[in-house]
């Protein structure tokens, strides 16, 4: 199985100057920044979170198309869009605008969402369940319109006093292939397996909203065969992709104890919702340290790819030497080979356009 590794930013950003990123601007450009960074670097994907009435990346299209103009190889990618808030044909006509832009280098990756801030948030895009169906099983049930619309689908009837024909039409443009680099950002066991009926890839982050009292990686893991099973049993030609999330925080410098030093080590378990979840653990410390135990890691040792999230207010350089050392003393550790020569010194550059690395004060509220 060849392993792969992208890096998963928020984009949070705030006016504050403990943040390198302090306008939505900001967030937006380093993020393509950062991108570049990655793909010289030799990692494989640069994804994105959606967040929508908070300071973080809430549009994404827009800021991939980006990223793909400037970049070559590089997957591009969405980990997760909500799909409560979104009308399944116009983002099947976003999505694959910006597949073919990129040369087919895009994996979306959608879902249900996650807990947030606003109140019936969706509903203020127009977008609410019919009576009787819940938030969960509506954003399934677009994401199988959408999944229907970027296979080309008849979506929509011509008409014929229009055009003297009465027949499909599907939506345009259409990407071939796309379908296949489709993710459903899965919090359960059970939404795994379910995800596997559609044929759809699987992603699965530092958070499931359950818990059976087993370690997180191990609980994962389990989500993972689950969903294996379910794939295999439907028969399905083409060999699934599987994504999971880790924090990892390597400690090279004395800057990298002041902020990371005393981050946990172990999982949290709380309430999500009004119910039980477990999150996973913060991989912080010395580089060999960390790859020993990231590689002992049940689920990262069962998933292909493997996401990084970036403390993203520490800006472009400083999380492209976060990268690096990932890439040259962890990453390796799980089996994981660049996909193309790393050239340090170009990513330290890229980065070095737009501030030093000591410029952010050790403490900060900083986000992943």
């Amino acid at each position: 199985m060849q392993k792969r590794i992208g890096f998963l930013s928020f984009g949070h950003w705030r006016a504050s100057p403990s943040s390198q990123t302090r306008s939505a601007a900001d967030a937006l450009l380093q993020t393509i920044e950062l991108a570049e960074a990655a793909e010289e670097l030799g990692i494989d994907g640069a994804f994105v979170r959606v967040h929508h009435f908070e300071r973080q990346l809430s549009s994404p299209f827009p800021l991939l198309s980006a990223i793909a103009a400037r970049t070559e190889r590089i997957e591009i990618g969405t980990a997760v869009i909500d799909m409560r808030y979104e009308n399944p044909l116009y983002l099947a006509e976003e999505a694959a605008a910006a597949d073919l832009i990129s040369g087919g280098r895009l994996q979306i990756g959608v879902s249900r969402g996650s807990p947030e801030t606003a109140l019936r948030g969706a509903e203020s895009f127009g977008y609410r369940p019919p009576d009787g169906e819940t938030d969960a099983n509506y954003a399934r049930r677009k994401t199988e319109i959408f999944l229907a619309a970027i296979s080309g689908a008849a979506v929509a009837r011509t008409d014929p006093a229009r055009s003297g024909v009465s027949g499909g039409l599907s939506i345009q443009p259409q990407s071939p292939g796309l379908a296949d680099r489709t993710w459903w950002g899965s919090g359960t066991r059970a939404t795994a397996a379910w995800a596997a009926d559609l044929a759809l890839n699987l992603q699965s982050s530092t958070l499931l909203s359950e818990d059976t009292g087993v370690p997180f990686d191990q609980l994962q893991a389990e989500q993972i065969r689950m969903y294996r099973e379910a794939w295999a049993n439907r028969g399905w030609q083409r060999e699934p992709r599987i994504s999971v999330s880790r924090s990892v925080l390597p400690i090279t410098q004395d800057i990298d104890r002041a902020y990371f030093g005393g981050q946990g080590h172990a999982d949290q378990v709380g309430l999500l919702e009004g119910t039980t979840a477990r999150f996973g653990r913060t991989y912080a410390g010395e580089p060999d340290r960390v790859a020993e135990e990231l590689a002992a890691d049940e689920a990262v040792r069962a998933a292909d790819t493997v996401l990084f999230t970036v403390p993203n207010q520490l800006g472009v350089a400083y999380n492209a030497r976060i990268l690096a050392t990932i890439a040259s003393d962890i990453a390796p550790a799980i089996g994981w080979t660049p996909a193309s020569p790393r050239d340090g010194e170009r990513a330290e550059a890229s980065g070095a356009r737009r501030q030093p690395e000591d410029a952010v004060t050790p403490g900060a509220d900083l986000h992943r």
